[in-house]
């Protein structure tokens, strides 16, 4: 059994695997830089394919797609041309001084910064390339779902998908890793066409909603919302012209911040 990141290896398959056709992730962003009159300049980081840099592209803003992976980047240069699209780890990355208005976290991206320092990388980058008064936009799980609820550990996750001809499965099982406030993921691949199985391990921060609060605000940030739905991947999902909630209970968390002016 190998040891790979097949879907940041193979983003044909991330697509397929996840695909969101009706643009939900992209719309709700688009919804919340609207709501909040966000500038036209804005940072996609963790953009993966690049779906989401392309729809806001779409609407009319000026985008660039950050990401580590050099075949997403290639892919999403490929799939979806409009976007810049640019190499950077979001634990700390330097894009310009006040070179955006916006950042868009989504898909659980920001944690990917697993300790306090690279959270703090992540925030203290944000800080510097936004413009005052600029938005940081952020779609993620919500730790706090896991106060004492077990039901998406109990049992793995099963999913099966055909994609190019092949039959794949995957299996993924979560563990909270309490010390290091982790979400920890193992996810084994099998297919049809006899190649052996391949495991991926990997982790989230568990971010609770009063200690986003906390260290958005040491990092010059107002939060004008945190809230669990509607949001691209709650059940049901958002639609549009849908207001923010105002609990932060459930299994996801959606965040808009702004910068202070004076920074």
């Amino acid at each position: 059994m190998s040891n790979a990141n097949l879907l940041t290896d193979n983003p044909d398959l991330y697509e397929a695997r996840f695909p969101d056709p009706r643009r939900l992730a992209g719309r709700w962003a688009e919804d919340c830089l609207r709501r909040h009159d966000a500038g036209q300049r804005v940072l996609d980081m963790g953009c993966g394919t690049g779906r989401d840099a392309a729809h806001l592209h779409g609407v009319g803003r000026a985008v660039t797609g950050a990401d580590l992976s050099e075949a997403m980047l290639a892919y999403a240069r490929t799939r979806y041309p409009g976007p810049e699209y640019v190499r950077a780890d979001l634990h700390g990355f330097d894009l310009g001084q006040d070179a955006f208005d916006a950042v868009v976290c989504l898909d659980s991206s920001l944690l990917y910064c697993h300790t306090n320092d690279q959270l703090d990388g992540f925030l203290a980058s944000c800080r510097q390339g936004l413009a005052p008064g600029g938005l940081l936009v952020a779609e993620m799980r919500n730790g706090a779902y896991f106060l004492g609820r077990t039901d998406l550990l109990d049992t793995p996750t099963v999913n099966g998908f055909t994609w190019q001809g092949t039959a794949y499965r995957s299996t993924t099982t979560l563990t909270v890793d309490r010390t290091a406030q982790l979400l920890r993921r193992t996810r084994v691949w099998t297919s049809d066409d006899g190649l052996p199985p391949v495991e991926q391990r990997s982790a989230w921060r568990l971010l609770f909603p009063q200690e986003l609060r906390y260290v958005l605000a040491a990092h010059g940030f107002e939060v004008l919302e945190l809230h669990d739905g509607p949001g691209p991947r709650t059940e049901p999902p958002w639609a549009e012209g849908e207001l923010p909630g105002r609990t932060a209970d459930a299994d996801r968390l959606h965040v808009v911040a702004r910068l202070s002016t004076s920074h």
